[in-house]
């Protein structure tokens, strides 16, 4: 891990130690940088991920546009470098005894492993084609659970919370899909739902009324 610092500078001399602390920690993913915001310039940087060093121009002027999330604290918040990768950043002020602005210290994550991680876990057993319906048109069970958990994903809410009217949307996708027309679908169907058999035959006679399509 590179290091460049000024060690003459008592404040490089007070927060070394930190700095260093956390670039041990989240390196080689993370960029720690001391800044002065007086002359507006690296007093120290380790860990560096970019050709910057000692000295180099600090550009604190994009804190200006932040809302502090905490006292002296900004961020965190978005930076991409020039390879085009993404950054997340968080700026603290760091003051003297006497409550002035010392220092500006910035931790800069380079989140593409995060990223990268993330895309192989989402990809990881996903579908990649449609279902083949063909094999599952007469597996009138598996329509059931199907049919089912696709509006619970869809509405977010799983069958112990599901309201009357939901009950009724969930049967007419399975009316739709002609699940009724196997005589030991509705004890199926009612086993899914968590309902009685006598309701899923109540709500399914509410359905078919000739005034169901008259009601909200």
């Amino acid at each position: 891990m590179g290091n460049v610092e000024d060690p003459q500078d008592a404040r490089v001399r007070l927060w070394a130690p930190v700095a260093q602390a956390v670039a041990l920690l989240l390196g080689p993913y993370a960029e720690v940088v001391l800044h002065d915001p007086d002359t507006d310039r690296v007093l120290g940087i380790w860990n560096p991920m970019t050709s910057r060093g000692v000295g180099d121009p600090s550009l604190l002027g994009e804190l200006d546009d932040l809302e502090p999330s905490a006292q002296d604290v900004f961020g965190p918040y978005e930076k991409l470098l020039v390879d085009g990768r993404r950054l997340t950043s968080v700026s603290a002020v760091l003051r003297d005894p006497q409550g002035r602005p010392s220092a500006v210290l910035c931790i800069n994550l380079d989140r593409t492993p995060l990223e990268q991680a993330a895309a192989v876990l989402s990809a990881f057993g996903a579908p990649t084609v449609q279902r083949p319906e063909p094999l599952f048109e007469q597996d009138w069970s598996e329509r059931i659970q199907h049919i089912i958990g696709s509006y619970v994903r869809e509405t977010g809410r799983p069958v112990e919370r599901m309201t009357r009217q939901d009950r009724l949307a969930v049967l007419g996708r399975l009316e739709e899909a002609r699940v009724f027309a196997v005589r030991r679908a509705a004890p199926v169907v009612a086993g899914a739902l968590r309902v009685s058999r006598s309701t899923v035959y109540g709500l399914l006679a509410e359905l078919r009324s000739p005034n169901a399509k008259d009601r909200p």
